[in-house]
């Protein structure tokens, strides 16, 4: 289950902003089953860093839908979900329950394509499923003029045909054949046992631009039989060369049609954007003012404009000597500097004559992160003059914040002791990949926090259902493992009216690197309990390291206050790392889940410029064949900044996730609040690397 703003899944979903035309352009189409490729077959080509795809197609017996996204531009990563219409749901015992398959799918760009030379992949298909329809391929395709084409070598699914003997048995006699054991068993474990073994088959095809620039054309020929389908459910093949076509409805929206197998017809439709390339001008935000066009006010009215203007919510204006030092959260701009530049705009046209350093202590939920000081000389030189933008940029200093010394200099301006704060709007939450398809309910959150002091807090959410289908709800798994998560259904189908969360929280620094946090109370949909965090982050550093630890007890389906038998502690050991590799970020988790099983958690995630982050994690516990279907946790993430779709800066985020299957094995606590993220200023990022951001 995950919670994101309806709002902005919407506006992923029109694609705002929109993008660039050549996300469907010649070579860049989605495959039937997700992925850029032709129809049936892959190809090498790949998208840009960034590159977002998703879509649905049917061809029968099978309905397939994907998600598929580029953390960089030599990779490509997503995962299917298949229901085959002519073949029950086995576990079922119900014939209105199509069969369902989940798979996750890798592609590697091993070469780019140049005058001469094509562009080469290799793939793996149905990769962390139950490999059903698992595959792997060595593709190379070149482009001349209009046309694109591809040839490549299949095995497994792709190359069922089987018109080469195992080109590999040379190395070993074990590549000459394809075991046909699914991965695991249970499925969802990587079949390395399978890959590149047995007979493969040729594939290939081109793609044909059009005189019209939103039609393309279609040929391909590809490996598969269709007479060793899952379920012994063999197709009909007439012909192994199948026809597409691909019209772009709108720069980001795509439809697909084809005639495949000789005898069978295809459709699709597919959405596509560049996460990397989202951005709007914000042309709503207030302009920087003007220092030359301003009086000397009260301090009072400068806090206002430091918060309206420059996005920090200020606590405290001090002087210290010839210091004016500000103290305060930041409210809009995601970069820092943004804010710092507003700022000493407004402290310009305000402070005395005296006053040569503007300094910001920047906090987070009532802990100090890191502090900023600007030369008001070299300021307001560069700002007369981009002559001494580099002299000034050279003049600021970042720090780690330290300790407040409250009988030092003169307070200038203190603000009210900060207390209830509120929000509310729509929501939806989701169960995706099991045998009742997409389950959802759409519901509209209140959201509100009354603060004690500035690092301690209680905060509340009710939600209330507006539309939901989850009569379709129907838990059938073979997990041996406690029910920690498989009761989703019956939490979300219990009551209209729920208290999601209602939990006191305090944080405090304890040192100079160190973080604490303890929250009690209504902690999530399905638990309830205690718990705790300390976290250890040394100023600018690439790693991190942190520990919580939790009792909880499992709330009832009706999300009031009455509690379940079920309880646990659970906890984990997480590093953070940036690798300073493209912009990849890890984190490594290793402790107890809810179901009691012992294991790790990988992280992977990667930053863009623009601030979005594309991310995939896997979960590998002692669990075993207790799991279940699957055999491990895994899924894809998305976080979107709000100021990618709007004309205003925000520093909120959409958070999306995709997950094959809803299970109980390697499940965690859903805090609502993590420390490296609270603390997420400690790190400079791009701080140094876009002096332009000083002038917005």
């Amino acid at each position: 289950m995950r919670r994101r703003s309806l709002v902005a899944a919407v506006l992923v979903g029109l694609g705002i902003p929109s993008a660039q035309a050549e996300d469907f352009g010649l070579g860049l189409g989605q495959r039937d089953t997700g992925g850029i490729g032709l129809m049936q077959t892959p190809t090498a080509r790949t998208g840009d860093a960034g590159h977002f795809a998703g879509g649905w197609n049917r061809t029968f017996p099978y309905r397939r839908w994907s998600v598929f996204v580029q953390p960089m531009d030599w990779m490509e990563l997503g995962f299917r979900y298949v229901q085959v219409e002519n073949r029950a749901y086995l576990a079922a015992g119900d014939d209105d329950r199509y069969n369902i398959d989940k798979g996750v799918d890798m592609k590697l760009r091993l070469k780019q394509e140049t005058r001469y030379i094509p562009e080469v992949a290799v793939g793996f298909q149905d990769l962390g499923g139950t490999t059903l329809f698992g595959g792997e391929y060595l593709v190379a395709s070149k482009r001349w003029n209009n046309l694109d084409f591809s040839l490549g070598l299949g095995w497994g699914y792709l190359g069922n045909h089987g018109d080469i003997e195992s080109p590999l048995g040379w190395i070993h006699d074990s590549f000459d054949r394809r075991p046909r054991s699914a991965g695991g068993g249970q499925g969802g474990e990587v079949a390395t046992h399978q890959m590149f073994r047995g007979p493969a088959a040729l594939f290939g095809g081109v793609e044909y631009q059009t005189p019209w620039d939103r039609l393309l054309l279609q040929v391909e020929y590809e490996g598969n039989t269709y007479q060793q389908e899952p379920q012994s459910n063999a197709q009909e093949q007439d012909s192994r060369f199948n026809f597409g076509a691909r019209l772009r409805l709108t720069s980001n929206v795509e439809l697909h049609a084809g005639w495949q197998r000789g005898n069978t017809a295809m459709v699709g439709l597919h959405f596509t954007t560049n996460l990397a390339r989202l951005s709007q001008p914000k042309a709503d935000d207030p302009p920087p003012v003007e220092p030359a066009h301003l009086d000397r006010r009260d301090w009072d009215a400068v806090a206002a404009d430091l918060n309206a203007n420059a996005g920090i919510h200020v606590t405290e204006i001090r002087q210290v000597g010839d210091i004016i030092q500000v103290t305060g959260q930041p409210s809009r701009f995601r970069d820092l500097k943004q804010s710092e530049g507003r700022a000493n705009r407004l402290l310009e046209a305000q402070a005395e004559a005296g006053i040569h350093t503007f300094q910001y202590r920047w906090q987070t939920l009532g802990l100090d992160l890191r502090e900023s000081l600007h030369d008001r000389e070299a300021f307001g030189r560069a700002l007369a003059s981009a002559d001494h933008e580099t002299d000034y940029r050279h003049s600021v200093r970042v720090r780690d914040a330290k300790p407040t010394d409250n009988d030092r200099g003169e307070v200038l301006y203190a603000a009210e002791p900060r207390r209830f704060e509120w929000g509310m709007g729509p929501s939806l939450e989701q169960n995706f990949g099991g045998p009742d398809g997409y389950l959802y309910r759409l519901s509209a959150y209140l959201d509100a926090s009354y603060f004690l002091s500035q690092g301690t807090w209680i905060s509340s959410m009710l939600s209330t259902t507006l539309l939901d289908n989850l009569e379709n709800y129907d838990y059938i798994a073979d997990s041996e493992l406690p029910r920690v998560r498989t009761h989703i259904g019956d939490y979300l189908a219990e009551t209209d009216v729920g208290i999601s969360n209602l939990q006191a929280t305090h944080t405090q620094r304890l040192g100079q690197d160190w973080y604490a946090m303890a929250y009690g109370g209504l902690l999530e949909t399905m638990y309830a309990g205690i718990g705790g965090e300390i976290l250890y982050r040394p100023f600018n550093s690439r790693w991190a390291l942190g520990v919580d630890a939790n009792w909880v007890r499992q709330r009832e389906f009706d999300q009031q206050f009455g509690l379940r038998d079920y309880e646990q502690v659970t906890g984990h050991v997480t590093s953070y790392l940036d690798t300073g590799i493209q912009d990849i970020h890890a984190r490594v988790s290793v402790g107890r889940y809810l179901a009691g099983d012992l294991g790790t958690t990988l992280d992977f995630s990667r930053q863009f410029d623009n601030g979005v982050v594309v991310g995939a994690w896997s979960t590998f516990t002692d669990a075993g064949d207790d799991f279940g279907e699957g055999s491990f946790d895994k899924g894809l993430y998305l976080s979107i900044p709000y100021d990618s779709f709007f004309s205003t800066s925000s520093r909120n985020r959409a958070n999306i996730a995709w997950q094959p299957l809803t299970r109980d094995g390697g499940a965690r606590l859903n805090r609502r609040h993590q420390l490296f993220d609270i603390t997420e200023e400690r790190q400079l990022g791009r701080y140094w690397d876009e002096p332009d951001a000083t002038w917005r």
